[in-house]
C-alpha cells in the first residue's frame, strides 16, 4: 500500500518507532477534538499507517472497521474501544493480550 508519509519517517514516528495505540493516541487533542466523531476521524486519517509490530503495518481504517461506537466522549473512552478493537482483531502484537479478550471490561 502507498502510504500518505513513512510509518517510521519523521512525520509518522518522530523520529522512534511508535506502535499501535501510540500512533493513534498522537493523532488526538484531547483539549480540542472531544467529542470525537469516529467517521470524520477515518475520514481524515484512515489512510495513515499504524505499525503493529516490527513486521506488520495496517491502515487506521482497518483498525477502525472493527471500533464500537460512533462518538466518544472523551480520550479514556476512546482509548478503550480502540484497544478492545485491537485485542479481539489480532492487531495487538504486547504478549499477554489475549487475556483481555475474553474479560468483559474494555
Amino acid at each position: 500500500m502507498d502510504w500518505p508519509h513513512d510509518p517510521d519517517g519523521e512525520e509518522g514516528s518522530e523520529g522512534g518507532r511508535k506502535y499501535g495505540q501510540a500512533v493513534i493516541a498522537k493523532k488526538v487533542d484531547e483539549d480540542e477534538d472531544f467529542p470525537l466523531n469516529k467517521a470524520e476521524f477515518v475520514e481524515e486519517y484512515g489512510d495513515h499507517p499504524i505499525r503493529l509490530d516490527y513486521e506488520r503495518v495496517v491502515s487506521l481504517a482497518d483498525i477502525f472497521e472493527h471500533v464500537e461506537g460512533e462518538e466518544f466522549g472523551d480520550f479514556i473512552e476512546l482509548h478503550k474501544a480502540v484497544g478492545k478493537a485491537m485485542r479481539e482483531n489480532d492487531f495487538w502484537f504486547y504478549e499477554g493480550a489475549e487475556q483481555f479478550v475474553t474479560s468483559n471490561t474494555a
